[in-house]
């Protein structure tokens, strides 16, 4: 077991953040006296600590804003991340899914990083797949949260994705979803992708589709990139892309496609939320029913169908989502 003297700074500062921000129960000598303690050993002490607290979305949340009153280490993205816990539509799960159902055929028995992976909710059938898999995201709060749902079952750590700790030549798989576009210098990223991978390694990328006629930015966003784009992006880095589409326009429920050109001017005018609690209330009211966002996928939870080849030559604006494999030579 990993001693209480050996914990990722990160993790005290987490605690000692909740412990301020909570309101009610506990504090932060509290955690701290129980972390270094004699009798407080291994993930398993850790996973004490936390699981109380952080079981759901808005726990997660609390105690990130009082994170951000101390060293905060980056944005707090977990304000435009889907939690486990959340209340969701069928759709979300189904594209959660879809994109480590799609990752997971080239992990097999691979080396694999996930870089911004959030709370974590594909790690799991990542795990099941690749020879071995770490993560890493730049939120403290969510990493916090991997390690309290999955323990040593999978290394977590704090990680900026511009400055990869891995060693060079190390990874046959890195896989960026859903984030590329928070990222304040992708080619950063993409050269350390190069670094870390091994001849014949592959990037996988899944992204919003900026070229929707509907598209709504997240307000963290730094850049979107379009099929073209990020053809484009990987082969400046030496990488060969594959483009894929996912989610096709036509197949949309019925009130999405009747609501369309309605959300197109409520994008034009800044009037749609950008919050996930924003975002939550609104879906409510559209689609009624909601479901919760799993913590852990697992196979088998949505059928799979593999995703539409697309040209990497122009824009694509019949699927919701892009996905991109770029193989180092």
């Amino acid at each position: 077991m990993i001693e209480a003297e050996r914990f990722d700074q990160t993790i005290l500062l987490y605690l000692d953040a909740f412990a301020r921000s909570a309101k009610k129960g506990g504090s932060r000598g509290m955690y701290r006296t129980f972390l270094t303690a004699p009798n407080c050993q291994g993930l398993s002490s850790l996973s004490w600590c936390l699981s109380g607290h952080l079981s759901d979305g808005a726990r997660l949340r609390e105690a990130q804003e009082g994170m951000a009153s101390s060293a905060q280490i980056g944005p707090d993205f977990s304000t435009v991340t889907e939690l486990g816990g959340d209340d969701v539509t069928r759709e979300q799960v189904e594209r959660l899914c879809h994109r480590y159902y799609w990752a997971g055929a080239y992990c097999e028995d691979k080396d694999v990083l996930e870089v911004a992976c959030g709370t974590g909710p594909g790690l799991g059938y990542l795990a099941s797949k690749a020879r071995s898999l770490q993560a890493g995201d730049i939120t403290a709060a969510m990493v916090a949260s991997c390690i309290n749902h999955y323990g040593d079952r999978v290394p977590v750590s704090v990680m900026d994705a511009a400055r990869l700790p891995q060693a060079d030549r190390s990874l046959d798989v890195v896989i960026l979803f859903e984030a590329i576009y928070y990222l304040p210098d992708a080619s950063a990223f993409l050269a350390e992708c190069r670094r870390v991978l091994r001849p014949g390694g592959t990037l996988l990328i899944a992204t919003a589709n900026k070229d929707l006629s509907d598209f709504n930015p997240s307000p963290y966003a730094r850049t979107y990139f379009g099929a073209v784009e990020l053809a484009r992006l990987l082969r400046r880095h030496g990488l060969q892309p594959s483009l894929f589409a996912y989610g096709a326009i036509a197949r949309r429920p019925l009130p999405q496609r009747l609501l369309g050109p309605v959300k197109q001017v409520a994008v034009a005018l800044g009037l749609l939320p950008k919050t996930m609690a924003g975002k939550r209330l609104l879906k409510r009211l559209v689609f009624g029913e909601l479901v919760r966002m799993p913590a852990e996928i697992v196979a088998g939870m949505h059928p799979y169908v593999a995703p539409q080849p697309v040209p990497e030559d122009r824009p694509d604006r019949q699927h919701q989502v892009i996905y991109c494999s770029g193989r180092l030579p």
